[in-house]
């Protein structure tokens, strides 16, 4: 490939995407910690394989600056590939894994718990890894699946063949995409299904005290996955979809618009996830928050000390203040 500005914009790209996952998977590691919450372990899982997608690409920026003559040796852009799909694959399986924890929480509250005991919760979060590793080595155990013309430039469609690339993008990703919108509209479903029983409630008597405009827990956990759904559909789709154009039509040259831009966009889902969760879950929120300030307080213990003689003076200065009046009144 060999453009400089390419390889600045993914660098720049990785280091955000590593740092802000970071954060987002050491706050989750403490939340789990504390509450034991399976729908935190998916979280956590997403977290991490976003945070792996960032990683992965740095290989390519060195690629990127060395300049269109460096040539790739065709096992290691197979590997290499294959290792920047592999947690590509598994957050776009783990985003399908938390929409459906969220639909058996919200469907089957009362025994959510005793489905998603410890064995289970593994299983979950073990089975799309797995099987997004099987996906993205498999031009590695079946060399049928590599391209044969390949000219030195590591890119996806310079290395595998069209073969594998129609059974990745249509049977794995437009099948998981499909049963992830079902879900979706699943839920949206039952949220309207909920506020319109509370509705038909609130003329029957419901107290006062009772806030009916603010959102219930499942209206905002709903609210996250819509949103986590919008920037997984608009960071992913058109990628897949101008993918399988390339491979239907072989005379059609859109590989640069798929790894210089697409590609690239479906990348940045990977920084939209922790910044969806980070905002919108008021638990992750609350712990970065807490993380801040003590991180704030070990690294600048000075400003945190000083701090504490001016409030005991202008407590002490009140105090002065109030035996003053009752010594004038009396």
């Amino acid at each position: 490939m060999g453009s400089v500005a390419f390889g600045v914009i993914l660098a720049l790209l990785a280091s955000l995407i590593m740092l802000v996952n970071c954060v987002v998977v050491i706050a989750l590691v403490r939340l789990v910690w504390k509450n034991h919450c399976p729908g935190l372990c998916f979280v956590l899982s997403l977290a991490i394989s976003d945070y792996l997608v960032g990683f992965t690409i740095t290989g390519l920026v060195n690629e990127e600056l060395s300049g269109p003559k460096y040539q790739t040796p065709r096992q290691h852009c197979v590997l290499q590939m294959a290792s920047i799909t592999w947690p590509s694959a598994a957050s776009i399986f783990t985003v399908f894994l938390v929409t459906f924890d969220r639909y058996l929480a919200i469907t089957h509250p009362f025994r959510y718990f005793r489905i998603m005991c410890g064995p289970v919760v593994g299983i979950c979060i073990g089975g799309p890894w797995l099987l997004a590793c099987l996906i993205s080595f498999l031009p590695v155990m079946v060399h049928s699946f590599q391209e044969k013309n390949y000219q030195g430039l590591c890119t996806f469609f310079g290395v595998f063949q069209p073969t594998y690339t129609l059974v990745v993008f249509s049977v794995s990703f437009f099948s998981v995409f499909f049963v992830f919108l079902y879900f979706h509209c699943r839920l949206l479903k039952i949220a309207s299904l909920h506020i319109q029983h509370i509705r038909e409630l609130a003329p029957a008597g419901l107290p006062a005290a009772c806030p009916t405009s603010q959102p219930s827990n499942d209206t905002k956990a709903l609210r996250t996955v819509a949103i986590l759904v919008g920037c997984f559909a608009f960071s992913w789709s058109p990628f897949f979809v101008v993918s399988v154009v390339q491979i239907a039509c072989r005379h059609c040259y859109l590989h640069r618009l798929l790894e210089h831009y697409l590609w690239v966009l479906g990348v940045c889902n990977s920084l939209a996830n922790p910044l969806v969760y980070g905002y919108w879950q008021k638990e992750v929120r609350l712990e970065i928050y807490q993380m801040c300030l003590g991180l704030k307080t070990k690294i600048f213990p000075l400003f945190h000390f000083d701090s504490q003689p001016d409030k005991f003076r202008a407590t002490d200065h009140c105090v002065y203040l109030q035996l003053m009046k009752l010594f004038i009144s009396s």
